[in-house]
C-alpha cells in the first residue's frame, strides 16, 4: 500500500510533465537517486522527487547542464554551506555573460554581411565552390 507521498514513475511523470524514459534517464545517469522498491518490486517515489526534478527543470531552462545539476545536487544532498552554492550561481553567470559577448560579436558578424555588396558575397560564396571540370 503506498502512502500519500508515494508514487509510480508514471504518476510521477504525469505529475512533473516529464515523461517516463526521462525519468528513467536521470535515474540511470544518476542525476536523480535510484528509488526505494515496493513489495511488489515497482518503485516508489516521494513528494522529494518532485521537489528535485522541479529543480532540474528549472536549472536546464537557466542553461545549467545536466552534469552541472547532478554536481549541484549532490551538494544540496550534504550539509553544505551556502557559499559553496552561491559561487556555483557566480560562476554560471561568469559564463553566461562570456556567452553573451560572443553572441553579440557574432550578431556584428552577421550584420556586417548584410552590409557587404551581393558581388563581394557572391565572390566569397564562389571560393566553397568546387571546381568546374
Amino acid at each position: 500500500m503506498k502512502g500519500d507521498d508515494e508514487m509510480t514513475r508514471g504518476e510521477l511523470a504525469k505529475r512533473t510533465g516529464l515523461s517516463m524514459a526521462t525519468i528513467r534517464y536521470y535515474e540511470d545517469t544518476g542525476v536523480l537517486p535510484a528509488p526505494s522498491r515496493g513489495a511488489n518490486g515497482y518503485r516508489i517515489y516521494t513528494d522529494d522527487y518532485l521537489v528535485k526534478i522541479k529543480f532540474i527543470i528549472a536549472a536546464k531552462s537557466l542553461g545549467y547542464s545536466l552534469k552541472e545539476i547532478q554536481e549541484t545536487l549532490e551538494l544540496l544532498n550534504k550539509e553544505t554551506r551556502a557559499e559553496v552554492l552561491e559561487e556555483i550561481v557566480r560562476n554560471k553567470i561568469v559564463e553566461i555573460e562570456q556567452n553573451i559577448s560572443k553572441l553579440r560579436m557574432l550578431q556584428a558578424l552577421l550584420a556586417g554581411l548584410l552590409e557587404t555588396e551581393k558581388e563581394e558575397i557572391e565572390n566569397y560564396m564562389g571560393t566553397f565552390r568546387s571546381p568546374e571540370t
